[in-house]
């Protein structure tokens, strides 16, 4: 078989279109990604549900519609969700042999369900590692899967049997990079644009708000629900609505401390209206409960030119340059990150080098080279007898 384009089954799963209405994480990834891939030769089959409308080469569509709404449900009563949707990609697989290596983003499922498909696997690790202890702690991806990163302290808290499998890191990017942020002159409001729930800390944010004086807006969806709205007409209807753990969550310990002065929730925004939210802010507050693996919100602020101030987790103290771009505190010390925004230290952060950075950094193209340097590496490690794929760029990534 002659040279031809290298062809990559991306899974995005069966939760959100891509790209997502409003919030979605990786599927926002994705759209972001996908269309830098194919602009570099590769052809890209994409598995996802049938609302989605990203151009791409093929698309698999296991199931009609999203089903991010089931996600929190009962395990007995969701668990076929992700089964039906690897079934169909399955089956997809074996009637078809052009597919030259099956890129996976769905957690849990994608690590185990495509090792004997007959092709190579990369899977994205988009989450906790300290989840799935029972699979991460003793999984054998047989010289076939392989995984990867989206920030290198993310990998260093994997468990060893996970982190022999790893290829290294590719950081999170925005096409907000490559732009040029709203013209609007920064405010003296934070905003914490993220998913409401206890690993984000909007909690912490609001309480925030009351002890410094600041004005905070929280922006994202609680649970299912992208708008107070739609949240009080599922309260309304489904007496179940409550049961959902970010909803319950919402409502016990965020909700009380929402005047619509200090502490506001605005929903899910979307394009223009998000970027200027972010691009007017003072900073982005980052209080976070959890070891942020990505930080996708925090690479669209830095585009935006709006520095980050929170706790030193996760991906954080990698993506920020403190003192900058940045200001970090120890993680869980309220009192200090109080100090911080009475003081309005967020002041003394540089708004022109937050762009910098994510030109630099977080643009699609950086990130697209370095999934093609994983790419030819799954190809090298795994082998591919009888296939001789084409990568149509062939120098080192920059990234």
């Amino acid at each position: 078989m002659g040279a031809r384009p290298l062809t990559v089954l991306v899974d995005a799963g069966p939760w959100l279109p891509v790209p997502p209405e409003g919030y979605g994480g990786i599927e926002a990834v994705l759209a972001t990604l996908v269309p830098e891939l194919r602009r570099l030769g590769v052809r890209v089959v994409l598995a996802t549900v049938g609302a989605s409308r990203l151009e791409v080469d093929e698309q698999v569509t296991p199931l009609p519609e999203p089903r991010f709404a089931a996600i929190a449900a009962p395990y007995n009563r969701v668990m076929g969700v992700a089964a039906a949707h690897v079934d169909g990609v399955l089956q997809e697989l074996r009637r078809r042999d052009d597919v030259d290596l099956v890129h996976s983003h769905l957690e849990a499922w994608g690590l185990v369900s495509y090792a004997d498909a007959g092709v190579p696997v990369l899977h994205t690790l988009h989450w906790d590692l300290a989840k799935h202890p029972e699979l991460y702690g003793r999984f054998d991806g047989r010289g076939r899967v392989f995984v990867n990163g989206v920030s290198a302290a993310q990998l260093a808290g994997a468990p060893p049997a996970l982190r022999r499998h790893s290829l290294g890191h590719v950081h999170l990017a925005t096409p907000l990079a490559d732009t040029a942020p709203p013209a609007a002159e920064p405010g003296d409001h934070l905003v914490v644009l993220a998913r409401l729930t206890p690993a984000k800390g909007q909690d912490v944010a609001a309480r925030l708000a009351h002890r410094t004086g600041r004005r905070v807006v929280l922006a994202g969806p609680v649970g299912p629900h992208h708008d107070a709205a739609a949240l009080d007409a599922a309260l309304a209807s489904d007496p179940r609505a409550r049961e959902h753990p970010d909803v319950a969550w919402f409502l016990d310990e965020v909700a009380p401390l929402l005047d619509g002065d200090r502490a506001r929730w605005v929903g899910s925004l979307r394009g223009a209206e998000r970027d200027r939210l972010v691009a007017t802010a003072a900073a982005q507050l980052c209080p976070l409960r959890w070891e942020e693996p990505g930080g996708t919100g925090i690479v669209e602020s830095l585009a935006l030119g709006t520095p980050v101030v929170g706790y030193a987790r996760g991906c954080l103290p990698e993506l920020l340059d403190e003192g900058r771009t940045g200001r970090l505190v120890a993680p869980d010390d309220e009192d200090a990150l109080a100090a911080l925004l009475a003081g309005r230290a967020e002041r003394g952060l540089d708004r022109a080098a937050c762009r910098a950075a994510a030109r630099h950094r977080f643009t699609p193209a950086v990130m697209a080279r370095g999934y093609l340097d994983l790419y030819r590496e799954v190809l090298a490690r795994a082998g591919h007898p009888g296939r001789t794929p084409l990568l149509a760029v062939a120098e080192p990534s920059t990234g």
